[in-house]
């Protein structure tokens, strides 16, 4: 896991939950056979970094509904 992408999808996301939540169900959509939002920057990048990518690149929201 890349740690700057960490940081500026929590800068994104700031409710830990919700980002955990969001990446563990990309991560699962991308395992599954979904395509990337976001062009792969290589064929053994991690499924991980690129949901992260996804958010930070503003590719990925979260509506929450109070």
């Amino acid at each position: 896991m890349n740690i700057e992408l960490l940081e500026k999808a929590k800068e994104k996301i700031p409710s830990n939950p919700v980002l955990v939540n969001m990446i563990s169900k990309r991560v699962r959509q991308l395992n599954n056979g979904f395509s990337p939002y976001v062009k792969p920057l290589g064929a053994n990048e991690d499924k991980l970094d690129i949901a992260l990518r996804e958010i930070c690149e503003g590719c990925l929201i979260a509506e929450m509904d109070f």
